[in-house]
């Protein structure tokens, strides 16, 4: 078993409560604790974004791991409730090497510490992140459990609960985020203090869809209604004669976290879905489609969590910087072995990874990374107005295709 020295606080001289991270394979990492007193566990991962703690800290697809951020100075700009993913946060725990206490920014409400205290999220700091992401990145996402209770910190203690708690496989994650009733979402995009940002023209007709959460983002849905959507939310398992009898123009599969295949009963749900109604996923429900359409998911190494992943447009070439969040990517092999007319519209440059499927018979397409979290900060918008034109032709009685849509004609 190996465990680190002396923290970064203990070399400052900060008085701090302690806490500590052990993982599956021995290691064990001690800091200070922040946010709330508990003891967790969850799959260890690590995001490589800048900016975006707040939303990343708010993801609901983060439901049941522990996040490392490789930035190394997290909090300074505070938290507010605009900037919230999701009602509450959803992650097991959150890591950083240097937390700001004292943030400064006009729209800060209050801290991140405060923030997760409030929601029973424990954080660790003063760790060193990159001895950490390196073990992540060489050996594989793995299970670990975070404790900032004072009275838990017996390092072979820790050591054995992780080995003992369950990972990400075979957990049906969407259950526990997913809303339990439906609901209108009207709201759009943030216009700035005294609508001081411009804000393009939203489309005049008015067209519905029913949107699936599988732990949705909010910015998904603020984009959704910029479009020109009238958006109604329905939890996960919503049988889909209820969906249709709300006789949407369209349906939107939403992101969301852990093991897609363990998703309870939603496969049949999309399969009938798709036989009806022009259909866009993003992230989980990208996979959840992949399946439904027949094809398989797999485990990745240690996925693909930040800001900076290149994703690439088959059919103009182009590549865009993508935010992803994910752990299971869908096997090209396994969609062309099931038969289904499918395009793979995307890849991701850094490991081929499928990163964007269409239809070429029916009306439906899904993208792997997240085209609302801005990394470009616009590359990937496209997809939102793409389904607009898509929902729009179909309800016009146009026979169209996801390949049509996506220009995946050419693709390879």
């Amino acid at each position: 078993m190996s465990e680190t020295s002396m923290t970064i606080d203990e070399l400052l001289g900060r008085e701090t409560a302690p806490a500590a991270l052990a993982l599956a394979d021995g290691t064990v990492y001690r800091g200070r604790a922040f946010g709330a007193k508990t003891v967790t566990s969850g799959e260890v991962v690590f995001n490589t974004s800048l900016t975006g703690y707040q939303e990343i800290a708010t993801d609901p697809s983060y439901a049941g791991q522990i996040v490392t951020m490789t930035y190394t100075q997290i909090g300074n700009v505070g938290v507010n409730a605009m900037d919230d993913e999701s009602r509450q946060p959803f992650l097991s725990g959150f890591v950083v090497k240097e937390l700001f206490d004292a943030p400064s920014n006009y729209r800060a409400e209050g801290t991140l510490d405060e923030k997760l205290a409030a929601a029973g999220i424990p954080g660790l700091a003063g760790i060193d992140t990159r001895a950490l992401v390196r073990r992540i990145r060489d050996g594989g996402a793995q299970v670990g459990v975070l404790s900032t209770d004072p009275a838990v910190q017996d390092a072979d203690e820790l050591v054995e609960r992780a080995r003992q708690a369950p990972g990400l496989d075979g957990v049906d994650w969407v259950a526990k985020v997913s809303t339990r009733e439906r609901y209108d979402f009207t709201e759009g995009i943030w216009a700035g203090v005294d609508g001081q940002l411009p804000r393009p023209a939203r489309p005049s007709q008015k067209l519905k869809i029913v949107a699936y959460d599988f732990g949705v983002k909010r910015n998904i849905l603020r984009l959704l209604v910029e479009q020109g959507f009238d958006v109604t939310v329905v939890p996960a398992t919503t049988p889909a004669s209820e969906a249709l009898a709300m006789n949407p123009d369209g349906i939107f599969l939403s992101n969301g976290p852990g093991d897609p295949a363990a998703v309870e009963g939603v496969q049949p749900i999309v399969r009938e879905l798709v036989e009806e109604k022009p259909v866009f996923g993003i992230c989980l429900g990208h996979q959840i489609l992949g399946l439904a359409l027949g094809g398989k998911t797999r485990k990745l190494k240690f996925g693909h969590h930040g800001g900076n992943q290149p994703g690439k447009d088959l059919a103009t070439g182009k590549v865009a910087i993508c935010a992803e969040n994910h752990g299971y990517a869908v096997e090209a092999d396994s969609l062309r072995a099931a038969g289904e007319p499918v395009a793979i519209t995307h890849v991701n440059l850094n490991d081929d990874t499928v990163e964007g499927l269409a239809h070429e018979a029916k009306p439906l397409f899904s993208v792997q990374y997240h085209p609302e979290a801005s990394p470009g900060p616009h590359d990937a918008a496209y997809f939102f107005s793409r389904f607009r034109e898509m929902v729009e032709r179909s309800a016009a009685g146009e026979r169209v295709t996801g390949a049509q849509i996506s220009g995946a004609g050419n693709a390879a």
